[in-house]
């Protein structure tokens, strides 16, 4: 998976995710420094124009047509067609034919074809298809005379089945409207906070009847910083609130595609009111949670391409009587382009005096942070004692006066059908592989396990990477903290209330006993427990009401129910391909979580360690049983990964020699490939002998100087993905591999690339100085991808994917619209990575 990015751009969401994860370190083999030491700078004219960078481009105002477009999803990110970057927000997006007013997640979406840019002409042209109809059209963007004209043209006429549905739609953001004005041919209205417009039925499908329409529609005259008007003479435009069919839905603008036409179907004049000589506010990029007084400290300073850098930034201490001091003034060291923004850069490393402190550019002042040797002491409890709880499936949370959620999924599982194909990346073969038939209900499933991320399936792969995370903090930094009450056998959990057991003990415990009864239900690692049924997987809330908790059965009504089976159809699917790599995983998770849980459940512990060992010697009596499905992530990793990372794992728990022997044969070959190895590899460093490290020290030499070409990449020393998901995820592992190195080769690896991955999480990232924290931090994200996204709300602790880079240079992470994943979603196994990632920044900085 060296090419990880363009892998990523081919599938979305939770495989985004997992495979960056899986291949994050694979890519630093095929990095190349681009030239980015230059400033750039603002065409002079104020009309749109075609820059370089294919979009077009005014001060205050960026029109991209299909810079982005829907990368091969089987779903609606929001982040494709003709969009608008108005002001430094992007506002509007999915300028393209489709099928619905407002399309929602899985509407039928066209395919790409083609996209060109004629530059000489200031056009571009996107050409897409929905094959199903057998219709292909092209998208045209041509800006003249003061806007853009954006038009739909086809050499045939639409077919008969999309009369009446095929139509150019453009989504406007809602949190950009609220409470903003429109006016549809001298009709007003203002855009409601809540959706409140009427529904209708059109071909079987409820959908929003139009809250205004005309030949022409302004949005937000009022408010020239948000104003949008689009003109369309020939055609009727209508303007829908999405919301009401879906909570993410979108202000939607809409022409329907004439009847019996070809050629130029439908065209919209667009323009948009911009600032005179506007210029986006600068960013002081630095961490919301503060310094230790002997780590290094800079601040990067994100400037507008229009703006001219301040002669001075500085440092202010915040006294204990309220006053502000001067704690340091410097001139700020140019860095360069990179994207669409220009760099500077602060060091104040020298303060190391503890306190709290302010930073000022010009009329920027952030919000105060601490300089301390305890700055990072606590910022991991909130992950631990909120935010894990919250992801527990099977048992019942509470903390203080709220319920976070009851008891869910007690009616766990039914057999997934055969040669079946779900919408979230899961699939089942033409066999169960088990002794289940078809939605036949598989015992003993409804226990232990964590919601993936910002829905509620349990994700065995997902599972077992948090169970070793888990135990690598344990083994690594042996966290006694106890703010939670578990009791697994009552299913029963209470925040902020301690019963003398350490929490992460209990939160291990809570995922292999997931693990265990997957391989004593069918013998091996079930691939994912999900729900069957689109609107159980959109379900927002507690998760205790997706099902009735009663085990399905068809004998009975569907209202029927006899007090412990019911006739209602809702019961999740467990997926259950026989996959090696993904039995190896659990045979790893388990023999890991055996060494911890011994002075906790020594029962458990040896359960733990015989099962792993037993799926050890039976994958090992057979041929690889592989599973391949184009598009899944939820079959394991790569069958070598998984082998390398099992034997690491149960060497570390018996330390018998075949697994050392097992080691030693597989690294030729894993060295080759060093990068995507390098935290395993680290891993397995103080298990070998001393002339395994002398075989492993060339590689580290290697993967250092390809970290340090990364770190000039950009200003802020870090990897920064490109893909359809947010690179977090990567950002930690690769500064928790650097920590696992610089433990065998202290004088080879910097222990500021530990620090710097975890200060990017922090907020010295681009776009925003937000701690992609949920309440860690002075400042962070409050409004993210959860399965509470529907109230605008956070999960304490949970950790965002980020900073998404829209082609071809726009960092964005939105805080005031949760529903965009790849930027936004919560996913449980970047909780426990990050619960390692600060306690080895304590360690380290401890030394």
């Amino acid at each position: 998976m060296n090419n990880g990015s363009k892998f990523i751009q081919m599938i979305t969401r939770k495989f985004f995710y997992s495979a960056f994860i899986l291949g994050v370190t694979g890519i630093l083999g095929s990095i190349f420094l681009p030239g980015c030491q230059y400033f750039t700078s603002a065409p002079p004219s104020q009309s749109l124009a075609l820059n370089d960078s294919g979009y077009f481009e005014a001060r205050g105002l960026n029109v991209m047509v299909f810079s982005n477009w829907y990368d091969g999803s089987f779903d609606d990110a929001k982040i494709s067609g003709v969009e608008i970057i108005h002001h430094g927000v992007r506002t509007v997006t999915n300028g393209d034919v489709r099928l619905n007013p407002t399309p929602g997640q899985w509407d039928a979406i066209p395919e790409f074809v083609k996209r060109t840019v004629y530059k000489e002409n200031g056009r571009i042209e996107a050409v897409l298809e929905y094959p199903r109809y057998n219709f292909q059209y092209t998208i045209r963007g041509e800006a003249r005379d003061g806007g853009i004209y954006i038009s739909v043209h086809a050499n045939l006429p639409i077919p008969e089945e999309l009369d009446g549905i095929a139509g150019l739609n453009l989504e406007f953001l809602p949190s950009a409207y609220f409470g903003k004005s429109f006016v549809a041919n001298g009709v007003t209205g203002i855009f409601p906070l809540y959706p409140s417009s009427s529904m209708e039925t059109i071909n079987g499908e409820t959908e929003p009847k139009p809250i205004a329409s005309g030949t022409r529609i302004t949005l937000a005259p009022e408010n020239p910083e948000r104003s949008i008007t689009i003109s369309c003479p020939d055609n009727r435009l209508f303007l829908f609130d999405g919301r009401n069919k879906a909570q993410n839905g979108w202000f939607v603008v809409r022409s329907l595609l004439p009847a019996g036409k070809s050629g130029k179907l439908v065209e919209w004049f667009i323009t948009a009111q911009t600032l005179k000589n506007w210029t986006r506010k600068p960013v002081i990029a630095h961490s919301q949670v503060g310094y230790h007084p002997a780590q290094k400290k800079i601040a990067v300073i994100e400037l507008d391409k229009n703006d001219k850098p301040e002669a001075t930034v500085q440092l202010l201490k915040v006294n204990n009587d309220g006053s502000i001091s001067k704690a340091l003034l410097e001139k700020p060291k140019p860095w360069g382009a990179y994207l669409r923004y220009n760099y500077l850069t602060f060091d104040f490393s020298e303060v190391k005096e503890p306190g709290i402190y302010q930073l000022q550019y010009g009329e920027i002042l952030t919000a105060p942070f601490r300089i301390g040797t305890d700055v990072y002491q606590t910022a991991w409890h909130p992950t631990l004692d909120v935010y894990f709880p919250i992801q527990m499936d099977h048992v019942f949370v509470r903390e203080a006066y709220r319920v976070w959620h009851g008891a869910s999924h007690l009616d766990d599982a039914l057999q997934a059908p055969v040669n079946h194909h779900h919408f979230d990346l899961y699939a089942q073969g033409p066999e169960t592989g088990t002794k289940y038939k078809s939605l036949e209900h598989i015992p003993g499933l409804n226990v232990g396990g964590w919601y993936d991320a910002g829905d509620f399936d349990i994700r065995t792969q997902t599972n077992q990477a948090v169970v070793m995370d888990l135990v690598r903090s344990q083994e690594h930094f042996n966290l006694s903290r106890d703010e939670t009450t578990i009791n697994q056998k009552n299913r029963y959990v209470e925040m902020h209330v301690p019963d003398g057991h350490a929490d992460i003990l209990q939160q291990i415990e809570h995922g292999v006993v997931q693990l265990l009864a997957q391989q004593k239900a069918i013998g091996y690692a079930v691939n994912g427990i999900v729900e069957a049924h689109i609107y159980q997987y959109r379900h927002l809330g507690d998760g205790v009401t997706k099902t009735d908790n009663l085990v399905y059965n068809p004998r009975l009504d569907s209202l029927q129910s006899d007090g412990h089976t019911s006739g209602t159809f809702d019961d999740r699917w467990a997926f259950t391909n026989k996959s090696t790599p993904l039995n190896y995983g659990s045979a790893a998770a388990l023999a890991a979580a055996s060494r911890v849980l011994k002075t906790y459940n020594s029962q458990l512990a040896e359960e733990c360690l015989a099962v792993a060992q037993k799926i050890w010697t039976d994958e090992q009596r057979h041929e690889p049983d592989i599973f391949v499905y184009k598009g899944l992530n939820t079959i394991g990793g790569s069958l070598d990964m998984e082998v390398f990372r099992a034997a690491i794992e149960l060497l570390h728990a018996t330390g018998d020699s075949r697994y050392k022997v097992q080691i030693a044969e597989m690294y030729p070959e894993i060295a080759k490939q060093f990068g995507r190895f390098a935290s395993l590899i680290a891993q397995a460093l103080p298990l070998m002998d001393e002339s395994f490290k002398k075989q492993v020290e060339p590689q580290v030499k290697t993967y250092m100087e390809q970290l340090a070409a990364i770190e000039k990449m950009n200003p802020f020393g870090v990897f920064i993905s490109t893909g359809g998901w947010a690179g977090n995820g990567g950002v930690i592992q690769t500064a928790i591999t650097c920590y696992l190195l610089h433990q065998s080769f202290p004088e080879l690896v910097d222990k500021e690339y530990v620090l710097r991955g975890l200060n990017y999480i922090y907020g010295c990232h681009p776009d925003s100085d937000i701690s992609f924290v949920s309440a860690v931090g002075t400042s962070s994200k409050r409004v993210a991808y959860g399965n509470n996204r529907a109230d605008f709300s956070f999960l304490p602790g949970g950790i965002v994917p980020g900073i998404l880079i829209l082609k071809p240079d726009f960092p964005e992470n939105k805080e005031d619209w949760p529903f965009f994943w790849g930027e936004n979603e919560y996913v449980v196994n970047l909780g426990a990575s990050y619960i390692f990632l600060v306690n080895a920044v304590n360690e380290i900085m401890s030394e």
